[in-house]
């Protein structure tokens, strides 16, 4: 059992049931009344951010979550399958557990966040960038914008569509944000 004063970025906790990890968390000692601490968190089975206040030194219920390394096998009509880089444990997940999932392709390294106590897999971590190669997108066309950032769309070898600068060509490998499917970089 810990109490607000251990509040850190990450931590995780029991909130009504549910997984959740502190992503803000703000001590304010108002000049009347008592001390709160006001805080968000993400719920890590379905991503959602909630808002809580709690009162200065009020109990919490601590869970321990382990992050834990596997890789990417294939996909098929009930979802995504995944083995243990160490282990070799394979486990399947649904297509609603994994976030931007048409960005991951087949031999990529994942991160699977496990509640410890109950050996369930709560969430699945993508990289950050992911390296990809443009499978299609129209050609570009000299005098075709008016401003210096026009995008067009691309079709990347997983099947996402994102939006690229216009100088990106059919054949490039270019790396790809998995937080906000954004442009990075064309990869050399």
């Amino acid at each position: 059992m810990a109490t607000t004063a251990d509040f850190k970025n990450g931590l995780c906790l029991d909130f009504n049931g549910k997984p959740c990890s502190i992503v803000w968390f703000q001590h304010v000692k108002p000049g009347k009344g008592p001390a709160f601490v006001k805080t968000k968190l993400r719920n890590l089975e379905n991503g959602r951010i909630l808002e809580k206040t709690y009162s200065a030194g009020e109990k919490i219920d601590l869970i321990t979550v382990e992050h834990r390394p596997y890789q990417f096998l294939y996909k098929d009509e009930d979802g995504f399958n995944f083995m243990h880089v160490e282990t070799f444990e394979q486990v399947h997940l649904g297509f609603d557990m994994i976030e931007n999932a048409d960005l991951m392709k087949e031999g990529q390294q994942v991160e699977m966040v496990f509640q410890a106590d109950e050996e369930r897999c709560l969430t699945c971590e993508l990289p950050t960038y992911v390296e990809l190669e443009v499978t299609y997108t129209e050609p570009a066309v000299k005098g075709d914008t008016a401003s210096t950032n026009a995008l067009k769309a691309c079709t990347l070898e997983t099947g996402a569509e994102i939006m690229v600068p216009l100088f990106i060509n059919q054949g490039d490998k270019i790396r790809v944000n998995t937080v906000d499917r954004s442009y990075g970089e064309r990869v050399r």
